[in-house]
Formats: C-alpha cells, sequence, structure tokens
C-alpha cells in the first residue's frame, strides 16, 4: 500500500486537458492507494461553493465515489482557500488545517501548501493575512456572483503582473521558515506545492543535543504541463512525472 500527494493542478473549464489529465489518474492510478492528499489549488480560481462551475461539479461526483473506498484529504491552497464545507462534502474530501502534522508509515510528517513558507514576500504575506480573515472571506461570500469574478480575475490579474517582476528567490520557500516549521512541529519530513518547483530536498539540522540530524523536504509540482505525482509507501519514495493526456 500506498499514499499519495497532490497539489497545484489549476483546474479550469479553459484547460480541459488537464481535467481530463486527472480523471484518468483517478480512475486508473488508486488501486494500491490507502490514503490521497491534494495540497492545494486544486482548481485555478474559486470563489465559492455556491456558484462552482458545472465541471467542478461533476468532479465532485467522482470524488465522492472514489473516498467511498480510501479518504481523501485537502489542504487549501492560494487559488481555492475558498473551497468550503459545502464543496468538501460534495466532494467526499476532509478538510484538514493549513498545516497538518501525522505520523506517515513512521515518519513524523508535516504537510502544508507552501505559501506561507515564501516569506521574502512581504507583499503576498501581508495579503494572505488579510485574506485570512474569517470577516473578510464572510464579506467576500455575501457579494454578487459578477462582484466576486470581478475581484477574482483582478486578483489573478494583479498576481501575474507582480510575479513577473519578482526574483525567483522571494518567491521560493525561504530555508529558515522551513526549518523553523519543522522544529516547531517536531517533524523529520514536509510536503508541499506551491512553488511548481518538483524537488526531493536533504536538509541536515542539528539537535537540541547538537547532535546532526537529516531531514527531509519534498516539494509535488504542478500539473500545467505534465502531472505530478508523489508516491510514499513504507519502503519507497517516489517524484514521478508524466505527459498530460
Amino acid at each position: 500500500m500506498r499514499t499519495l500527494f497532490i497539489g497545484d493542478l489549476h483546474l479550469s473549464a479553459d484547460r480541459p486537458d488537464i481535467t481530463s489529465a486527472f480523471n484518468h489518474f483517478l480512475d486508473n492510478e488508486l488501486h494500491d492507494v490507502e490514503a490521497l492528499y491534494i495540497l492545494g489549488d486544486l482548481f485555478e480560481v474559486w470563489i465559492g461553493d455556491d456558484i462552482a462551475e458545472p465541471f467542478a461539479l461533476e468532479l465532485a461526483t467522482k470524488l465522492k465515489a472514489i473516498s467511498s473506498r480510501l479518504p481523501i484529504y485537502y489542504i487549501h491552497g492560494n487559488r481555492d482557500f475558498l473551497i468550503g464545507h459545502v464543496y468538501a462534502q460534495q466532494s467526499g474530501m476532509t478538510l484538514l488545517p493549513e498545516v497538518h502534522k501525522f505520523n506517515l508509515y513512521g515518519v513524523p510528517t508535516v504537510i502544508l501548501h507552501g505559501d506561507s513558507l515564501c516569506t521574502l514576500d512581504k507583499a503576498y504575506q501581508r495579503f494572505r493575512c488579510f485574506r485570512n480573515l474569517k470577516l473578510v472571506k464572510w464579506l467576500y461570500g455575501k457579494l454578487p456572483k459578477n462582484s466576486r469574478l470581478k475581484i477574482a480575475r483582478d486578483i489573478r490579474s494583479k498576481s501575474t503582473q507582480s510575479n513577473q517582476r519578482k526574483s525567483m528567490t522571494i518567491m521560493d520557500v525561504e530555508s529558515e521558515a522551513v526549518e523553523q516549521l519543522l522544529e516547531q512541529t517536531d517533524a523529520m519530513q514536509m510536503i508541499h506545492g506551491h512553488t511548481h518547483r518538483p524537488k526531493m530536498h536533504t536538509i541536515h539540522t542539528q539537535t537540541h543535543t547538537q547532535k546532526e540530524c537529516t531531514k527531509t523536504r519534498i516539494v509535488v509540482g504542478d500539473w500545467y504541463e505534465q502531472t505530478s505525482v508523489l508516491s510514499i509507501s513504507p519502503e519507497k519514495i517516489s517524484l514521478s512525472a508524466s505527459p498530460l493526456v
């Protein structure tokens, strides 16, 4: 048996090829899987459970059927942080907190979307704090659909323009933030997405007794041009990619 981790699919009606690839994955890659974790940004944008697009509702039906035989866990991303309990219930997903620690085959593991680790991007972190306020989310949910769509388009446009001006260093995770979270959670392994830079990193740190300790940070990739799947079993860790089908 194995556990799978994916993230940053950025599904949208404009990219049916990604949706098709995800459906193929769900139909063909879960036969020996005991849990599926989705680490945020399943959708390119999410403006509310009450106005989910038809393709998202079709996906919910498929996920719901799958959840009857294996658990599906979800951590919000920066693009779909407004996914609520209504859609989660429709799709059979269990919503997890922003940072979640658990024991994965004997290894203390912490998982998250990853945007909170990009601490050098001060402007984004300020926006993130504002966005996460319960009052802001509540007020946004009360707006008419057209208003929410316009806000979402404006945010995406400004984000794209802003990212083009930012260095790759600023948009990547900050090593100190990674080490702090590993220490705070007492985890030996971290798994996240967001940066679209799939890789397995080895981190050398020191324990409180000054003994050297080796930890692991694994980044799952996006699905813009290919799939990206992290598979972990008691015997093996595999981070793989394949062309969209």
